[in-house]
């Protein structure tokens, strides 16, 4: 049976925002939504992203503006990153976090007690400052392993400088998520494969908690959109694992589909990629990516690599669009919907989107109804979030820290 309602931290490198982009924003807006959808009380304490506002009627407790995105800032910003995390024997994107001190971040906990405990979401902030969040019960959002992917980063390095830091990244990461997976009360990931990324002991208390990208239903208009695109793809290209299955699209699947079909990309990117099928087109950042998708006759879903769900899939889905999808985009996710299809073969997959194509060309748009996926979605992630919850001892409180009961293995955890 649930506890009470509690009085939860959420730490994170940034903010839950009003109106999320990206995966990673995505995903925090969903831990956040779902705690208070359960009646609990929730603290924010975190960076923001300059020019964002930050989730409405939350206690946020901001530690300042800060971009951490590589891609939108210079080289002498790089460089003072990477001094940072040498100075100070960390990885890069914890070395970030280091513009305010631990005291900071002490002081503000205090000014937050009593609670229940803490949900540190993700590694870079946690990680930054182990010391002063160790002491309380957690509960350790794992948005991805992040060191597998650094290790895949490490062996795809096209040059040796490259190669060591992301060798070196890898070895951080490694020891912190460990750390932190270890001393937490329970493990929230967002694919299966990643509850066995932090070792066997850990496994029997993480939980994979289902993904939603609003917290309510996509708006899909009850008129289909004019098609603007046989093929539509969108996603943050810069960010390398992304990248490594654009590449993998445009070079092995795409020499094998028509010359009259058309193809749009949008996202940013760091260097075009030299493509000789003609319909291709880089249209970079789009005002409405939801629009940009519904005007797609399919959708590709191109993961090759790194950990964790493939958020933009879930969109999809949400939206009832047909897709054909790789092995790695479909990564926690349980039930595909019956307008998706999956291949790995980059033959087979160039078949499956012509087929599908062809029929959209004919008039059978294969559009689903998306809440349906949405709902069911929704419904598990709160179940895993109570069940996980129900866990954490009711006399855990930040100025009483007490030992917790081991977390037992729930059957809707999984699911």
């Amino acid at each position: 049976m649930t506890r009470g309602k509690m009085h939860l931290v959420l730490v994170s490198s940034l903010v839950p925002v009003a109106h999320p982009a990206s995966g990673f924003d995505i995903a925090n807006r969903a831990v956040l939504d779902g705690l208070r959808a359960l009646g609990h009380r929730v603290s924010v304490i975190g960076f923001l992203q300059p020019g964002r506002v930050p989730a409405p009627d939350c206690d946020m407790h901001l530690l300042g503006e800060l971009e951490v995105t590589n891609a939108k800032v210079g080289t002498w910003q790089k460089l003072s990153w990477l001094a940072t995390a040498f100075l100070n024997r960390t990885t890069v994107s914890s070395g970030k976090m280091l513009v305010v001190s631990s005291s900071r971040i002490q002081s503000i906990l205090e000014s937050l007690a009593p609670f229940d405990g803490l949900v540190l979401n993700s590694v870079q902030l946690p990680a930054a400052f182990q010391q002063v969040f160790r002491p309380h019960p957690s509960i350790y959002v794992a948005h991805n392993v992040e060191a597998d992917s650094a290790f895949e980063n490490a062996e795809r390095a096209k040059g040796t400088v490259e190669r060591f830091l992301f060798r070196r990244e890898a070895q951080y990461l490694e020891r912190y998520e460990q750390q932190l997976a270890q001393n937490a009360v329970a493990v929230w990931t967002f694919a299966e494969a990643d509850r066995f990324g932090f070792g066997r002991a850990v496994s029997d208390r993480a939980f994979v908690l289902p993904l939603v990208t609003g917290w309510d239903a996509a708006v899909v208009p009850t008129e289909a959109a004019d098609l603007q695109q046989d093929l539509g793809l969108i996603g943050t290209w810069s960010w390398r694992p992304n990248r490594l299955g654009l590449d993998w699209f445009l070079a092995e699947v795409v020499p094998h589909l028509p010359q009259d079909l058309s193809i749009a990309i949008a996202g940013q990117m760091d260097g075009i990629p030299a493509v000789s099928h003609p319909g291709v087109r880089f249209v970079g950042r789009v005002p409405d990516a939801r629009a940009f998708v519904t005007e797609s006759a399919v959708i590709p879903l191109v993961s090759r690599g790194g950990t964790g769900v493939q958020l933009k899939s879930i969109e999809t889905f949400e939206l009832g669009m047909p897709s054909v999808a790789t092995q790695a985009s479909l990564r926690g996710i349980e039930a595909l919907p019956e307008n998706c299809a999956a291949a790995e073969d980059p033959a087979e997959f160039a078949r499956l989107l012509v087929d599908k194509v062809t029929r959209a060309r004919g008039g059978d748009r294969q559009r689903l109804d998306g809440s349906v996926f949405h709902r069911a979605q929704k419904a598990k992630l709160m179940r895993v979030m109570r069940n996980v919850l129900a866990g954490l001892a009711p006399s855990a409180s930040a100025e009483t820290p007490s030992v917790l009961p081991e977390l037992k293995v729930h059957d809707g955890g999984r699911s």
